[in-house]
C-alpha cells in the first residue's frame, strides 16, 4: 500500500476544523478524542512493504464470529504486524450478539439485569456499545505513520464511513468530542461507532456500521456514553433493507482509499495465518 504520510492523516481530520485529541504516554489528554487507548509501549514497529492492503472475511451470517474468538484473531495478527511478517489488512465480519465495554464505560452505561447477550469488557478506547447481525464491523490491522498517531487514524476512519454514507445519498456528520458517525436531526443519531487499541504503533479494534440489525439492542445500554443521543442504521435512515453484503465493498473501496492502496487483495482467515 503506498501509505498515507502523518501529514496528510492530518489534514483529514483538520479540514473539518477539528482539534486533534486523545490520549497519550503517560496519561496526557488532548481534547477531541477519548476512543483511542495508546499503550506506553509507543516504540514503532519496523518499516514494512505496505503497497498492499489485504481484507480478509472472518465470517458473516450464519458464520458470525464469537466476539473472543476474533478478539484473540486481532491480538494474533497485531503481534505479527508489529514483527513485519505480514502487511496491513482489514478483519470483515458480523459477531454474535455481544455487549463490548470500553475503558472509560461508567457503571450507568452498562445494561441493568440480563440483556440477551455477553458483557466483555475490552481493552479499547471508548464505552460500551453493541456489536450483532446486521451490523458491519471492521478492524484494521494497520501500522501508524506516526506510532502515536490513533487520533488521526480516527478521523480516517470517520472519514471514510461518511464517504460510505454520501454514496447512498445519506447526509451525515460529525460531532465535537463524540467520535463516530452521526445523522443530524432531533436527536442526532449515532450510525457508526469506532474504538481503537495501538500497541508499538499498530492499530486493531476498529469500526462499526449499523446496516440492517435489530435497533431494540442499542435500547439496553447507553450507547457510547450518551444519553442525549439515539441510534440509528443505514436501513432505518434510507427506508429500504441495506445489508452488509451490500455494505461491505463500498467500505473496503472508501477505506482502500483513505489509506493509499496501490492494491488490495482478499484472503481467507486460515491465508492470514498461514
Amino acid at each position: 500500500m503506498g501509505s498515507s504520510g502523518p501529514g496528510q492523516w492530518s489534514r483529514a481530520g483538520s479540514a473539518r476544523g477539528r482539534a486533534p485529541g486523545g490520549t497519550l504516554r503517560g496519561g496526557r489528554k488532548l481534547a477531541g478524542v477519548t476512543d483511542v487507548d495508546v499503550r506506553e509501549d509507543t516504540t514503532p514497529a519496523a518499516d514494512g512493504d505496505t503497497r498492499t492492503l489485504v481484507f480478509v472475511h472472518v465470517g458473516f451470517g450464519t458464520a458470525a464470529v464469537p466476539y473472543e474468538s476474533a478478539w484473540d484473531l486481532q491480538r494474533r495478527t497485531q503481534e505479527r504486524r508489529i514483527d513485519d511478517e505480514i502487511g496491513d489488512c482489514v478483519l470483515l465480519l458480523e459477531h454474535q450478539p455481544v455487549y463490548t465495554a470500553g475503558k472509560r464505560t461508567a457503571a450507568l452505561d452498562r445494561p441493568i439485569g440480563d440483556p440477551g447477550a455477553p458483557v466483555i469488557d475490552v481493552d479499547r478506547g471508548g464505552k460500551i456499545t453493541w456489536h450483532g447481525p446486521g451490523q458491519l464491523t471492521g478492524y484494521p490491522i494497520v501500522k501508524l505513520p506516526d506510532p502515536r498517531g490513533g487520533v488521526a487514524f480516527v478521523r480516517l476512519l470517520e472519514q471514510m464511513m461518511m464517504d460510505v454514507c454520501a454514496e447512498f445519498g445519506l447526509e451525515t456528520k460529525f460531532i465535537e468530542d463524540r467520535s463516530g458517525l452521526w445523522v443530524p436531526g432531533g436527536p442526532d443519531r449515532k450510525l457508526g461507532s469506532i474504538g481503537l487499541r495501538v500497541r508499538r504503533g499498530v492499530t486493531m479494534h476498529g469500526f462499526q456500521i449499523n446496516c440492517d440489525c435489530e435497533m431494540s439492542w442499542f435500547d439496553k445500554i447507553n450507547p457510547c456514553g450518551f444519553t442525549d443521543t439515539g441510534s440509528t442504521s443505514l436501513s432505518k435512515e434510507l427506508g429500504r433493507r441495506v445489508t452488509v453484503d451490500e455494505v461491505t465493498p463500498i467500505v473496503e473501496r472508501h477505506l482502500s482509499a483513505q489509506l493509499g492502496a496501490a492494491e488490495t487483495l482478499h484472503r481467507t482467515t486460515a491465508q492470514l495465518e498461514a
